[in-house]
């Protein structure tokens, strides 16, 4: 699926939300987050990754989990004790793209496969914004993280994300 294809179903995704956002292009040599908000002007504070975590074992299971860029993912404590105790690791970016169709540095909740879990850290919740992928690495989505409340099959946990040190 080209990125073209991809990006249009996030849009189709949040024109049915209901959530007012902004699509800001972006050169796709700086979509990776901190490239990004360097470049942009965008504090990490206010940027979400969506990272993908896989099972070790077969078959593999997957979770796509969406944390603020200054933070990071507790995969071994809350994302295992969210999938039931399988051990994790991230997905590579090759595995990302072949499970989401998607390229690191565009990953976006708006267009994943169905049947894969969306985790949101909680901690996102108070923010009047919050920067995105946008299914392609040419755009990101500027959008309320009230959208995560009407995106169906999302789960805000608590704790999913640690501050880093």
């Amino acid at each position: 699926m080209s990125d073209e294809n991809v990006e249009g179903r996030v849009l189709e995704v949040l024109d049915r939300l209901g959530v007012p956002y902004e699509r800001i292009p972006c050169d796709p040599d700086l979509a990776d987050t901190a490239s990004f908000c360097r470049h942009y002007g965008y504090p990490e504070s206010h940027s979400g990754n969506t990272i993908l975590v896989a099972s070790k074992k077969e078959p593999r299971v997957y979770a796509a989990c969406v944390v603020r860029a200054s933070a990071r993912l507790d995969v071994n404590r809350k994302v295992r004790q969210l999938l039931g105790g399988p051990k994790l690791s991230f997905a590579s970016p090759e595995e990302t793209t072949a499970v989401t169709g998607q390229l690191i540095g565009g990953v976006t909740p708006f267009a994943l496969p169905a049947g894969v879990p969306l985790y949101v850290d909680e901690g996102l919740m108070p923010l009047d914004y919050v920067i995105l992928g946008a299914g392609s690495r040419s755009a990101k989505i500027k959008i309320a993280p009230e959208v995560f409340r009407r995106l169906p099959g999302a789960e805000i946990v608590s704790g999913l994300a640690l501050e880093r040190a």
